[in-house]
């Protein structure tokens, strides 16, 4: 698995070859500098190289790693899946079994959001609907959200 997730030509701008800072790094991913200090904390990334006035500096496998990271969030990954996938894609010789049973994993996960979503979906139709009252002491949306027994579906977390 190649954690090079980089430009349309599928190579690195040659700008992206040398060094960078936490700034050219937030902007080549598309990610916040406090998120990128946030994945340096938890070990997502590694911790970069200081320049002598202790700015970080960053390699182009830093620029990938975190194009890697922004995609796998962008999709919806948890963080540990995404470092689980990370420290499988160190073995390129390695199967690709673990990789597809996280990916599997989380597509069942994201099937369970979407049915969760659905039926909040209908239960606030139903509200709404039940709801065409003119003042609030009479509003059905109100009063169901005050109690829960009267939504007719369980849809909490």
């Amino acid at each position: 698995m190649s954690t090079a997730t980089v430009g349309s030509s599928g190579k690195m701008r040659k700008s992206e070859k040398k060094p960078v800072t936490i700034g050219r790094l937030a902007k080549a991913s598309d990610v916040k500098v406090t998120t990128i200090r946030y994945y340096e904390s938890i070990g997502l990334i590694d911790p970069p190289d200081r320049s002598e006035g202790g700015q970080r500096i960053y390699d182009a496998k830093a620029v990938e790693r975190m194009r890697f990271i922004r995609h796998a969030r962008d999709l919806g990954f948890p963080l540990e899946a995404i470092r689980e996938l990370i420290a499988l894609s160190r073995n390129e010789d390695r199967s690709c079994a673990e990789v597809d049973e996280i990916a599997r994993r989380h597509a069942e996960d994201v099937k369970q959001r979407i049915k969760r979503l659905k039926s909040l979906e209908r239960e606030l139709g139903r509200m709404i609907k039940e709801c065409s009252v003119d003042k609030i002491s009479d509003c059905r949306v109100i009063e169901i959200l005050s109690n829960h027994a009267l939504c007719p579906t369980e849809h909490g977390n």
